[in-house]
This record gives C-alpha cells, structure tokens and sequence, in this order.
C-alpha cells in the first residue's frame, strides 16, 4: 500500500519537474565554463525575457549582453554579442533557436572588433563579415585578422581566408576602436 502511495506520487510530482526544466530552459542552462562554450549554445533555443533576467540567471557563467543587430536583409537573422566566461562570443539566432555560434579573438585598439563589408582583392565581398582586423593608422581598409562570412541560407558563419582581405573602418564595434 505504502509502495502505491509512492508511485502515485512520483507520477504526479515528476512531470511538474519535467515541465519546469523545458520551460525554464533559456539557451545558456547547459553553459559551463572552462568546458565548450560553441558546442553548448549551438542549436539551443534562445530566450524571450528580459536580458537583465537573463544576466541574473547566469551570474556563474558572467553572462554579459553585448548588443545586437540584424544578420539579414529580411531581418529574420540576428547577430548577438555576449560575454560568457570572460570571453567573447557570437550567436546567429533564428527565429527562437541559436543556428551558429563562434568565439570572438582578443581584440583591442591595435587588433579592432569589426561587423560589415570586406573587399578581396579590391572587390567587394557581398554579405556581412564579423571578425578582427589589424588596425593601419590611416588606411582606408583595414587587413583581418580573423573574420567569418554570415551565410544566410545556411544560417551559419564561415571561417574566410584573410590572405588578401580587407575590411571597414567604418564597420569597427569594439569600444576599443581604431578611430
């Protein structure tokens, strides 16, 4: 009789707890650090709250909103900027759902954060670049360092080649900017 009573708790307890994990889920639950950040957010739906909810959450990761802009013409793809465990990162969200995600390099006054349009050997690259360049005291395009193509179709960054590339410095985000 006791066993029963027990059973029958559990089948009514266990799917309240069920419910609060997926409906407390925000994307950044499964963010650890000191393990793969990348990996962690990819695919993970994305949170509707308020960011300063969201911050609180996540103090043990130092989650840290960094801004946002849109990724497309159409504005259905967002770029978001945040701070995870002391280090940069980038997210491509779609609709509800992280789609990419990639860790931004160290940058600074030197080696500026950049999100805009590239030239490759002179020619305009279409699409947005997001990445670090070198900064050349007055030159009009920047090299970089180490930037990725937003791919819309794909909904995904890709990691471009920098041997002749050159970008902003008009697309330069960092407080740390060149200019």
């Amino acid at each position: 009789m006791k066993t029963k009573r027990v059973v029958a708790r559990l089948i009514v307890v266990l799917p309240l707890f069920c419910i609060s994990s997926i409906y407390g889920a925000d994307g950044f639950e499964s963010v650890r650090c000191g393990e793969d950040v990348v990996k962690a957010l990819r695919g993970r739906k994305k949170s509707d709250g308020p960011v300063v909810n969201l911050e609180a959450r996540h103090k043990d990761i130092g989650l840290k909103d960094l801004g946002a802009e849109y990724a497309s013409d159409d504005e259905s793809l967002g770029l978001v900027f945040w701070m995870i465990c002391g280090e940069e990162y980038a997210t491509l969200e779609d609709k509800d759902f992280v789609r990419d995600v990639i860790k931004i390099p160290k940058h600074s006054k030197a080696t500026p954060e950049f999100v805009g349009s590239c030239q490759l050997n002179g020619k305009e690259l279409p699409g947005i670049v997001v990445g670090v360049l070198k900064n050349e005291e007055g030159a009009a395009k920047l090299p970089a360092v180490k930037v990725w193509k937003i791919d819309e179709k794909q909904k995904k960054f890709v990691e471009l080649p920098t041997e002749g590339l050159r970008c902003g410095p008009d697309g330069i985000s960092s407080e740390d900017s060149a200019h």
